[in-house]
């Protein structure tokens, strides 16, 4: 089950997710990522504190945006990881390809 939230404050388009994106949930994370793109704000910020689970096409979905974020100059932050969402992440070099922050107010300093 998964629930996505999002809403805008200043220049940052703010993606709440809760639960757990798998191969089924994770359309509703790509049309998330989607629509904010076509906001076109500045900042998105991906806010996983009560993420539980991630599967492959989960993270899929992020790999996809990477260069539309790089061609549109969108600046892309992820934050509140869990450990355990955090190592799945680290194993795929996905650490290395985004932005990630512990917090909500760290990923809002990011070029502040």
């Amino acid at each position: 089950m998964i629930d996505i939230n999002s809403e805008i404050e200043g220049s940052y388009f703010i993606i709440r997710i809760s639960g757990d994106v798998d191969a089924s949930s994770s359309i509703h994370l790509d049309n998330a990522i989607a629509d904010a793109i076509n906001k076109q704000p500045k900042y998105i910020l991906i806010d996983c504190s009560d993420l539980n689970y991630i599967s492959s096409a989960g993270l899929g979905v992020f790999m996809s945006y990477l260069q539309e974020f790089e061609a549109k100059d969108i600046e892309l932050v992820v934050f509140g990881l869990s450990k355990k969402v955090f190592n799945v992440f680290e194993i795929l070099g996905l650490d290395q390809l985004l932005r990630i922050t512990e917090t909500e107010g760290q990923a809002k300093k990011i070029n502040a």
